[in-house]
């Protein structure tokens, strides 16, 4: 009888104390030094199943190579126009602040809704290739339950309508 309620204490203790570290900022994790394009390369995935990346084929030995691969966004026509309705949309991304905006990267962090995670969310224009590369990385946490990918479609979707 002890061990059910303190297995049941655990069960209603714990995920509050989550709850409530994630409303305090307390899981929102440290902003990564080394982002940016760096010989025409995003940073690269990270090593747990919490990240996606256009350039993932860049680094074939990487061992989250095939969960982060994603296509870039592709365009066609004026690059400086692709750039500017990709800038547009991500302005008007939920819990979104862009934080660097160049003419060929953009750099933002993207909040979680419950737990106040932050994920950096990264685009590079690469108009050689006429694509917008990507990389959507959480900060903590093992897994990201596909949060990155769900992101990086729904933008490319509405690139793609517009």
């Amino acid at each position: 009888m002890k061990i059910l309620w303190f297995v049941g204490f655990i069960a209603i203790v714990v995920p509050a104390l989550i709850f409530f570290a994630g409303q305090f900022g307390l899981l929102k994790g440290k902003t990564p030094q080394d982002i940016g394009v760096h010989d025409g390369r995003l940073k690269p995935p990270s090593y747990t199943p919490n990240s996606v990346s256009s350039q993932a084929s860049l680094y074939p030995e990487h061992p989250q190579k095939g969960y982060a691969d994603i296509q870039p966004i592709q365009y066609q026509g004026d690059s400086a126009a692709a750039w500017h309705k990709l800038a547009a949309i991500v302005r008007e991304l939920p819990a979104t602040v862009i934080v660097t905006e160049t003419s060929d990267y953009l750099y933002a962090q993207s909040t979680t809704p419950t737990l106040k995670f932050t994920d950096d969310v990264e685009f590079w224009l690469s108009p050689t290739e006429q694509v917008i590369h990507v990389r959507s990385a959480s900060r903590i946490g093992r897994k990201d339950f596909a949060v990155n990918r769900t992101r990086i479609e729904k933008i490319r979707a509405q690139f793609a309508k517009n």
